[in-house]
């Protein structure tokens, strides 16, 4: 699991039912969109993370582009811890690198 992939699982995590737009998890994870657009992609396809587009309505009102929001799903906020707590190592050490664990590897290269 990448440390950008932890970064990202561990901000979801702080709150699994909140949504967060992207520009959002950018700030909270010092990541550049250009990463975490394909993380969050990626987590999408594994039925981790779901995804909405905010009412047109608000977007217009308040004078911005349209913000896509993401959140864990029930069964995305499980997994996420398992994948965190396996990247810990015994003696508090962090472990990088693919696991080989179905899904796992896809999401965190």
């Amino acid at each position: 699991m990448t440390l950008q992939v932890q970064l990202v699982l561990r901000v979801l995590l702080t709150d699994p039912a909140a949504e967060r737009y992207g520009l959002q998890l950018c700030e909270e994870t010092g990541l550049s969109s250009g990463t975490i657009y394909p993380i969050v992609a990626r987590l999408e396809q594994l039925g981790w993370v779901e995804s909405s587009w905010e009412d047109p309505g608000r977007h217009v009102a308040e004078g911005r582009p349209r913000r896509r929001y993401y959140r864990l799903t029930g069964e995305g906020a499980g997994q996420a811890r398992q994948a965190i707590a396996r990247v810990r190592r015994p003696g508090g050490r962090t472990r990088y690198g693919p696991t080989t664990e179905a899904g796992i590897a896809g999401v965190m290269r």
